[in-house]
């Protein structure tokens, strides 16, 4: 009797079975990655606002606590002088915009009543915003739920 080698179909039946079972488990946990991934890079973002105000004001008060703007790195910005907090970089594109001195393409910047909303990916509501009176930087906006898609 001749003695043959390989799998019977029992054993590649419980092989598949059992890829299939691990990839279902698997699966949800990949597919969370780009939504995760927009928002870290949110909150890296968020950290260079608040850094780029900061910075911008400080520069503002080093320099006497005076004038409508500053220059950061041969950048002019324009900083906030009418607030109770004078000092901060102004939320438009020559103030905050122009005190992080490079914006990457899957950031948009939008202005409107003293306050920039930066769009994360092309979600809107995966934000984050800068208000130029106080300098805060909210990132409520950026979620797993609201950056997903």
């Amino acid at each position: 009797m001749k003695k043959q080698a390989g799998f019977t179909l029992v054993e590649l039946v419980v092989v598949i079975a059992v890829l299939g079972i691990l990839a279902a488990t698997a699966l949800p946990r990949f597919v969370n990655v780009q939504s995760n991934a927009r928002v870290a890079a949110g909150n890296g973002l968020a950290a260079s606002v608040r850094s780029a105000a900061n910075m911008a004001r400080a520069s503002w008060v080093a320099a006497g606590s005076s004038g409508a703007s500053i220059t950061m790195d041969g950048q002019t910005v324009a900083v906030d002088t009418a607030s109770a907090t004078p000092g901060y970089p102004t939320a438009a594109a020559g103030g905050i915009v122009a005190a992080l001195q490079s914006l990457d393409g899957q950031f948009t910047a939008s202005h409107a009543g003293g306050v920039t909303t930066f769009q994360v990916g092309s979600n809107a509501s995966c934000t984050l915003t800068y208000t130029q009176a106080t300098g805060i930087v909210v990132t409520t906006g950026l979620t797993a739920a609201n950056c997903g898609g």
